[in-house]
């Protein structure tokens, strides 16, 4: 194996910043920093499709709530259901961000357990909510979403790498990292592999809008979304090392598993979506 000199050490700090005795951590901070810039995408392409500001409004809090116990549900029930219903102490940890101690106490942790797939459940369900809500299209409104979404899966994305956590099989590649959070072994920066591949596809989905708009309402966005992000997932999966122990014994592991429905779903709307605005296109004519 080629000198470890020749890879990347990475050891930052979990903490971006400290304002008195509150530390703001990388994770949470991305998290924010790609709510942040999905909210203003959605914001203006709602304004270019001419929908009423007070019909936006709520949708930040429905896609807030949506994501954030959709992906923590997600993490303890698909991940570690072992630890989190086994006792009620830790059924709780489900939703309140602190761990009980041995001693009676306990301590605040935050929610250091999130998982994609969970969260795009929540949201779509948050998004179900809000189309009830405000009768729009939930096509439109899963086009706009889609557009934006891959922005805040990059940064969540950075905000793993930050933490080093989700990390790679050991490998000799030259851009190998060493998370030395972790072990001194050089590996895959799997984090970094999918910030990249989301960032990418939010370029792609904001080029074909630009030129085709008129496919927004027809699910066509969504259905690109859900298969270049979750095809992604399945094949860069193979870089990563399993999360918990039970996946070693699976022909694919949970991330993957859990990643072919939305492939499919995927796919489907994206041909949908083509007859629709073909169809739309015709219409004009």
């Amino acid at each position: 194996m080629t000198s470890l000199l020749n890879y990347i050490v990475w050891d930052p700090s979990n903490v971006a910043f400290s304002i008195g005795p509150l530390a703001v951590h990388w994770y949470s901070l991305c998290w924010l920093i790609g709510l942040a810039l999905a909210y203003l995408i959605v914001q203006r392409l709602y304004k270019e499709q001419k929908v009423k500001d007070e019909l936006f409004d709520p949708l930040f809090i429905y896609c807030f709530v949506g994501i954030l116990a959709g992906a923590r549900l997600g993490h303890c029930l698909f991940y570690q259901p072992d630890l989190f219903l086994s006792s009620w102490k830790h059924f709780v940890e489900i939703f309140i961000p602190i761990d009980f101690l041995p001693d009676g106490g306990w301590r605040f942790t935050g929610y250091r357990g999130l998982a994609s797939h969970g969260g795009t459940l929540g949201l779509m369900l948050a998004l179900w909510l809000y189309v009830h809500r405000t009768k729009m299209n939930i096509w439109q409104v899963l086009d706009n979403i889609a557009i934006a979404t891959p922005v805040t899966a990059c940064f969540i994305r950075l905000g793993n790498l930050m933490n080093s956590e989700i990390i790679g099989k050991a490998t000799d590649v030259p851009w190998a990292f060493i998370f030395q959070q972790v072990d001194p072994l050089p590996r895959h920066p799997g984090q970094l592999y999918e910030a990249i591949t989301y960032a990418v596809l939010f370029f792609i989905g904001w080029a074909i809008y630009r030129r085709q708009p008129q496919r927004v309402g027809t699910g066509f966005f969504f259905g690109l979304c859900l298969t270049y992000i979750f095809t992604a997932r399945f094949f860069i999966e193979y870089t990563k090392e399993v999360q918990e122990a039970f996946e070693a014994s699976l022909p694919l592991d949970m991330g993957q598993l859990l990643s072919i429905p939305f492939i499919i779903i995927g796919v489907a709307c994206m041909i949908g979506g083509k007859w629709m605005g073909r169809l739309a296109d015709v219409a004009k004519k």
